[in-house]
């Protein structure tokens, strides 16, 4: 070893020692931030676990009402824990029961619920047991199709006609809708 290749390791080891009492004097004129930062990540991943475990745990209670509410559909309990812990699964339950029973009452305030689907399916299902077709954003080709059937069954060839024409060939329906132009013509 030569002096040269010992001066390079002197000076890498004195630089090494330089970065080192940086680090220190840094950390000592930062150390209640430094720990202030720390502090708060730890917080704030505690924090987000507890929610979590919480939010899991409302859904665990939610769920067992909801099976509760499958075998014995007026447990008041039941009920209660589902409003408490999940609205938006009781409002689901609600109308699924409304529809089984034809229950216009339930299925109208139904038709006022927050969630778009659960009002939207209500008033629809307001309507069939009215049996006067309204707008659905869910079911707009079905009742595009009973609306046919119905003027159909009046008597308006040309409207049942109009009705149906606007039933796409991708739709389900088509078909039917197609069976049912036939029907128009055969009629006459």
């Amino acid at each position: 070893m030569d002096i040269a290749d010992v001066k390079k390791e002197l000076s890498g080891d004195e630089k090494v020692l330089e970065s080192v009492f940086k680090i220190e004097t840094l950390y000592k004129k930062h150390k209640y931030k430094i720990w202030g930062i720390a502090a708060a990540i730890v917080l704030f991943f505690g924090a987000k676990t507890i929610q979590e475990n919480m939010h899991q745990s409302q859904l665990e209670s939610a769920n067992e009402a909801f099976l509760v509410l499958q075998k014995k559909p007026n447990d008041a309990a039941a009920l209660a824990k589902l409003q408490e812990n999940n609205p938006k699964l009781l409002a689901l339950f609600q109308y699924a029961q409304a529809v089984k029973a034809k229950d216009v009452k339930t299925l109208t305030t139904l038709s006022h619920n927050q969630n778009d689907v659960i009002a939207d399916a209500s008033h629809y299902a307001v309507s069939v047991l009215d049996k006067k077709p309204v707008d659905s954003k869910l079911y707009h080709k079905l009742v595009l199709f009973e609306e046919g059937y119905l003027a159909l069954q009046s008597g308006n060839e040309k409207l049942a006609k109009e009705k149906l024409e606007l039933i796409d060939e991708r739709s389900s329906l088509f078909v039917l809708s197609q069976f049912l132009k036939h029907a128009t013509i055969e009629v006459k």
